[in-house]
């Protein structure tokens, strides 16, 4: 379970190097925003499940 401005990290790193994601919009599909560049992208909530590798 999700809820917003969670902060999730990935096993793999964004491009810009940061691991670090804020969620800003939960539901079917999920809204992260990444705390080093802040792109946002959008993934589904299963998809995000075998990305995360932890959530604070």
């Amino acid at each position: 379970m999700y809820v917003i401005d969670q902060i999730v990290e990935t096993k793999k790193p964004h491009v810009c190097g940061s691991s670090s994601w804020k969620v800003i919009r939960t539901g079917a599909s999920i809204k992260l925003e990444c705390q080093g560049c802040k792109r946002v992208i959008m993934l589904d909530s299963f998809e995000l499940d075998k990305r995360i590798k932890k959530s604070k």
